[in-house]
């Protein structure tokens, strides 16, 4: 699955096209928030942070985005995580059958790491938070393939990340940190071009 020269030749890049929907942006995880956001306050949480990312892809670049802010991990007003991939799947499989020009999917987080942990670099004199793309390969070493998981994208989730990474080394050295694979599939089936990023973590400030 690993194959460099594979990741990096397949063409993944797209037609712009504004006058429909290509970019699909969303939440599994809406209540991650950083280490001053101001409890009760969506604006400066990782949905605040979908927001920011959704005016630079219209105002700036030209997309026509959608950003989704549902929630997944809130059940009966308590935090539930274990269930927000399933809950996520339906509603974001709606969409994506109803706006069948989506090309892109970012499902965006925040990480969780030790206290100690500040994942920050400087790049132009600002302080900013390093962030991690993330792959599911539907498959653990203790359980091979996981076919109850499947997912015909894994290789072209593998290669929009890994072609990602390497843009991002190139113009921003330090920024992102590594490729993180994991098993299971984490919703990743549903789109060829699919971005699982894990921006920050709870120690990095909204700012950042």
């Amino acid at each position: 699955q690993i194959k460099a020269e594979k990741l990096a030749g397949q063409d993944l890049r797209i037609k712009k096209d504004a006058s429909v929907p290509q970019i699909l942006i969303y939440h599994t995880h809406s209540q991650e928030a950083f280490a001053d956001s101001e409890e009760g306050n969506i604006s400066d949480t990782i949905v605040g942070m979908g927001n920011y990312l959704t005016e630079l892809l219209e105002n700036k670049y030209g997309y026509n985005v959608i950003h989704n802010t549902s929630v997944f991990d809130m059940i009966d007003g308590v935090l539930d995580r274990n269930t927000a991939y399933n809950l996520a799947e339906t509603e974001i499989s709606s969409i994506l059958a109803a706006n069948p020009t989506v090309e892109v999917v970012i499902d965006l987080h925040r990480d969780e790491v030790a206290e100690g942990t500040r994942l920050v670099t400087e790049i132009g004199g600002k302080k900013m938070a390093r962030f991690m793309f993330f792959n599911g390969l539907s498959r653990t070493r203790r359980l091979g393939d996981i076919d109850s998981l499947p997912n015909e994208n894994i290789a072209d989730n593998l290669a929009f990340s890994f072609q990602m990474q390497v843009l991002c080394n190139e113009y921003y050295p330090g920024l992102t940190r590594r490729i993180y694979l994991k098993g299971y599939r984490y919703n990743m089936h549903l789109k060829q071009r699919y971005l699982l990023i894990e921006m920050g973590a709870q120690t990095n400030t909204y700012e950042e």
